[in-house]
């Protein structure tokens, strides 16, 4: 399937030319208050309704730019977009990465790990808690460890991970206190609802 993208460059001239770009990030709230591209709506991946996303928009014909992290979460979420009927979606190439890579202006918030980096630890502790308790325990164990490895096989095929999933509804991930809000957004303290968005702060620029 040919995935519409735009380079981050591309994207920088548009917005230095005062042409509308509405950004989204999909991914999860601690994430985007750690950094994020100024002028960009938060709505994690996990709680987006692309109809109910588009409806509120009013009805406009402007594309809408998706980025995540690298661009592995905005690729699902222009998938996602693209079955509900919606083709005036493009993907940030390379994502907040490839944006602060480049030297253009980001807003920073408060340090967190990154969720693949969590994927990795959780994936990784499981493995060698469950050999430990297959070598010392029982010999039953070996097979979580076993199931995890054929989980992260899964997950490499169909570029889909449940784990990702689960961590990034964890409490840790659901942080936002940095984050300026649209009135229907939640308090920071609070998880993101579907399809809220949680626009983009006045955190420190770099």
């Amino acid at each position: 399937m040919a995935v519409k993208t735009i380079n981050v460059q591309e994207l920088r001239e548009k917005i230095l030319r005062g042409e509308k770009v509405e950004l989204l990030d999909v991914r999860t709230p601690a994430e985007f208050q750690e950094l994020h591209v100024p002028g960009a709506n938060l709505v994690p991946l996990d709680r987006l309704d692309p109809k109910t996303f588009m409806a509120g928009r009013n009805g406009t014909s402007e594309p809408l730019y998706v980025l995540c992290r690298s661009g592995n979460r905005a690729r699902k979420a222009y998938e996602k977009f693209l079955a509900a009927g919606f083709d005036n979606v493009v993907c940030v190439e390379g994502g907040t990465l490839a944006w602060e890579q480049a030297g253009f202006p980001v807003n920073r918030g408060r340090k967190v790990m990154s969720l693949e980096r969590q994927v990795r630890i959780a994936a990784g502790l499981i493995v060698v808690v469950s050999s430990l308790l297959g070598l010392f325990v029982h010999p039953y164990f070996a097979a979580i460890a076993a199931f995890v490895g054929a989980g992260l096989v899964f997950a490499g095929i169909t570029d889909t991970c449940g784990m990702a999933m689960i961590l990034a509804r964890m409490p840790w991930n659901q942080a936002g206190a940095c984050c300026a809000r649209s009135e229907s957004a939640p308090a920071a303290a609070e998880p993101v609802k579907k399809n809220e968005a949680i626009k983009e702060a006045p955190c420190t620029s770099a």
